[in-house]
């Protein structure tokens, strides 16, 4: 087993995920197997508790794990699913430490950060390497060098290193190259302070990858490849890109794959990377525009919907059309003229969410595409909230609601799931992963081409089965269901040109090459208008 470590340095955001999927796209299309693990240094077991403004978007795996959206960039870019394991935070590795020390698994040892902690760390990349069956394990350590957090995971990939020889374990640093004064000079002084930090802790950088607004300048180069003992070619520019998608690109140019190839000894093959250029050429080359409106209430921090950002960009690139977004915060909604924000968008999607905040806001969306006939896709929260808006709207049923916004409404016609009601914990709790769903003939079933699917899913709340009828009969068909019948899963309305929801989240298994179908359909629909 070969390991690429990606760190990162001065400070966060730099990219190391898209570094680390980058150089997976290049390995993987130089038909070497390639597999991922991302570190987060939290205290958190898992991403599902958090705020979307404190680490972005929540990303659901296959087996159900919420986790960093980083997971979701490797998915997306490596074209694979990833599972729990490949997940190593903080939270989850010191509860194993504190599981094995109860059931006395030390044998009276006293438990310490090094070697127990540590130890824990390493296994557990190893595990999740060794079952994807990869030749290459990428590990991305969220945080940055010099975090009090990140210690105990930077000693074991010392310790990673060390067990494993030199050959076969290769470090990556990203870092910062800013440009400071009129005169646009770029300074190494961060990369120096950061490289020196990690060498201190016994770790020698081999590859470095200079985040900057521009490409590095050569003298620059040589002087961040002096500092750091390496030789300058293995100093990576990565300036601004047109898009995430460019630059694998980019780092084949810079002969990064030859750079990986020789460092741990692998058996030198050109990446092919002819399709991939042609997708990153069509994501943002478009010659047509449409406007979709992303209804939102943490659009302040765009992350929070990057697999849905992403999504429509692949449709996009699909359909020859590059997709802008106008986001919209739910709440800005509520007011009685609020719909002039919509004005002149050619298709409306509400993703999911949680909480009363901005809910009446995204039903007067969902009330606007109906009324008006402008294409509508509701995710999760999206899908319970257009049936509450029929309901109240189309049915005259005054106060429906969900019982999660209103526990008294008259017409409860999105309800807990009958398993949660005696749920007390919040942490990975909810109805999560991969589930079976079968369609009826309509749009979603012409979108799919089949009549069974299998999507992912994150949410505590449904439709209440005893609405059903009256719905229906009033024409908002439910075309899709789960394997029991009793749980609904996709709604279409009749005489509408595109008016569809899912309770599942298909943009978490959207690729380049293969966009959400439902995505697609939005997309498709918005152009016809």
């Amino acid at each position: 087993m070969k390991y690429i470590i990606v760190t990162g340095g001065v400070l966060s955001g730099l990219g190391k995920g898209i570094t680390s999927s980058s150089i997976g796209v290049l390995l993987q299309r130089s038909k070497h197997r390639v597999t991922a693990v991302k570190i987060d240094p939290y205290l958190n077991c898992d991403a599902g508790t958090m705020n979307p403004y404190e680490h972005g978007e929540v990303f659901v795996m296959t087996d159900g794990s919420e986790v960093d959206l980083d997971l979701g960039n490797y998915e997306r870019f490596l074209n694979c699913n990833l599972t729990a394991i490949h997940n190593i935070t903080t939270g989850k590795v010191f509860r194993t430490v504190i599981e094995k020390e109860r059931r006395g698994d030390y044998l009276g040892q006293t438990v310490q950060i090094i070697p127990h902690v540590v130890r824990e760390i390493v296994d557990s990349i190893r595990a999740a390497a060794e079952g994807a069956s990869a030749e290459i394990c990428l590990v991305e350590l969220g945080g940055t060098v010099g975090d009090i957090e990140s210690m105990p995971f930077l000693e074991a990939m010392r310790q990673l290193h060390r067990e494993e020889g030199h050959a076969n374990v290769m470090f990556v640093h990203t870092t910062l190259v800013p440009v400071m004064g009129a005169v646009g000079e770029q300074k190494t002084k961060p990369t120096q302070h950061s490289v020196k930090e990690l060498q201190g802790l016994g770790i020698r950088p081999d590859l470095i990858v200079g985040r900057s607004e521009k490409t590095l300048d050569k003298d620059i180069a040589a002087k961040i490849a002096f500092f750091a003992d390496i030789p300058p070619e293995n100093v990576v520019s990565a300036p601004d890109a047109k898009s995430i998608y460019h630059v694998p690109v980019l780092f084949q140019e810079q002969d990064v794959p030859k750079l990986v190839a020789t460092r741990l000894k692998l058996k030198r093959r050109e990446p092919d990377m002819t399709q991939w250029k042609d997708f990153a050429k069509r994501a943002s080359d478009g010659k047509r525009e449409v406007e979709i409106a992303l209804i939102g209430k943490y659009t302040g921090l765009k992350d929070s919907y990057i697999s849905h950002e992403e999504t429509l960009r692949y449709a996009g690139a699909l359909e020859g059309v590059r997709v802008r977004i106008r986001w919209l915060e739910a709440p800005d909604l509520e007011d009685a003229d609020s719909t002039k924000a919509l004005d002149g968008v050619s298709g409306v999607l509400v993703p999911g969410g949680f909480g009363s905040r901005g809910a009446e806001g995204k039903i007067m969306a969902a009330h606007w595409a109906r009324e008006n006939k402008v294409p509508y896709l509701g995710i999760c929260f999206g899908f319970q909230l257009a049936v509450v808006e029929f309901a109240r709207n189309a049915l005259g049923m005054e106060g429906a609601n969900s019982v999660e916004l209103d526990p008294d409404s008259p017409h409860p016609v999105v309800d807990l799931l009958p398993e949660q009601r005696e749920v007390i914990e919040k942490g990975a709790t909810m109805r999560l992963g991969d589930h079976d769903i079968a369609l009826d003939a309509g749009a979603a079933y012409e979108l799919y081409g089949r009549d069974s699917i299998q999507e992912r899913h994150r949410h505590r709340f449904e439709i209440n089965p005893d609405y059903i009828a009256q719905l229906e009969a009033a024409g908002l068909r439910f075309t899709g269901r789960d394997t029991s019948g009793r749980r609904m899963e996709v709604l279409e309305l009749e005489g509408h040109p595109y008016f569809i929801a899912s309770q599942f989240h298909p943009e978490f298994k959207s690729r380049p090459d293969a966009p959400s179908p439902l995505h697609l359909g939005l997309v498709r629909a918005a152009l016809e208008r």
